[in-house]
């Protein structure tokens, strides 16, 4: 726990060093964009949020244990069946997760293209209530590093909903079943997840549905690489799915701290027009 003056040192620091940033964007995005595209940033920069949330990591590590513990006492020969199962249920359950995303991307961005399209006049009190929306959800990220809670209101899953989604994943015992279990899953991770994804949708609907579809994809490819590398380590043997577990537990308040500075962060410079 840290005591109050503390508490008030690393916020201030936080606010300094968020208008610092602000200020050498500023001046720096000039040369910043004549490299990078405004989009290809504000894209990157909202999924990486979303590929850094510890609700998706913690789903696919039960997933995996789910299947590594599915025997007590297993032959070798039944090991290595295991270590494939893993490796074919991990990915087809990212893969869900990756399609899920992009169908409600779709559907958003659909949405949002109808609704800007019929209120033009106010589509820049739309563009800015995201970006409030996304400082909102940034300042409450941040405030979990020091006042970390489980299942915090807009920053995790709540913990009325963890009970059912631990249920569902343990009926997974084959790869078909992590892919369809994987697309529900997706439903639960929504309030941990849906504001990067309604910042991005609302961003790319003035590209069109077909326009947007590219940007959809890579958009959701960085949100789904992790899952994919962890994936990976555990069938490989670098690793198991319980250290993982372990490695999110204590690291989840950076991780909201790093996912908040940078939803903060690009919901002030979509707010301030810089991009």
């Amino acid at each position: 726990m840290y005591s109050t003056k503390n508490l008030i040192k690393i916020i201030f620091k936080i606010i300094i060093g968020v208008i610092l940033g602000g200020i050498a964007y500023k001046i720096l995005s000039p040369f910043i964009l004549s490299i990078l595209p405004a989009q290809f940033l504000k894209i990157t920069s909202l999924a990486l949020v979303n590929s850094i949330n510890p609700c998706q990591i913690a789903m696919l590590v039960l997933v995996l244990i789910t299947i590594l513990t599915e025997n007590e006492e297993i032959s070798e020969f039944e090991h290595k069946r295991n270590k494939k199962k893993v490796l074919l249920v991990g990915f087809t359950f990212t893969l869900a997760v990756f399609l899920a995303y992009l169908f409600y991307g779709m559907i958003l961005v659909q949405l949002f293209n109808t609704f800007t399209n019929s209120l033009k006049e106010n589509s820049v009190w739309i563009k800015d209530g995201f970006a409030i929306l996304a400082m909102i959800i940034g300042a409450l990220k941040i405030k979990d590093y020091f006042m970390y809670k489980p299942g915090n209101f807009g920053t995790e899953m709540p913990l009325i909903l963890r009970p059912r989604a631990r249920i569902w994943i343990k009926r997974i015992t084959s790869p078909i079943g992590a892919f369809f279990i994987g697309f529900i899953i997706t439903l639960f991770l929504a309030p941990c997840t849906i504001t990067p994804l309604l910042v991005a949708s609302e961003s790319l609907s003035r590209l069109g549905l077909i326009g947007a579809l590219p940007w959809l994809l890579y958009f959701n490819f960085i949100v789904v690489l992790p899952l994919f590398v962890i994936t990976l380590i555990v069938y490989a043997g670098f690793t198991t799915a319980e250290s993982v577990s372990q490695w999110k537990e204590r690291n989840i308040k950076r991780m909201h701290l790093i996912a908040g500075l940078l939803l903060f962060g690009i919901g002030l410079v979509l707010l301030m027009g810089w991009i």
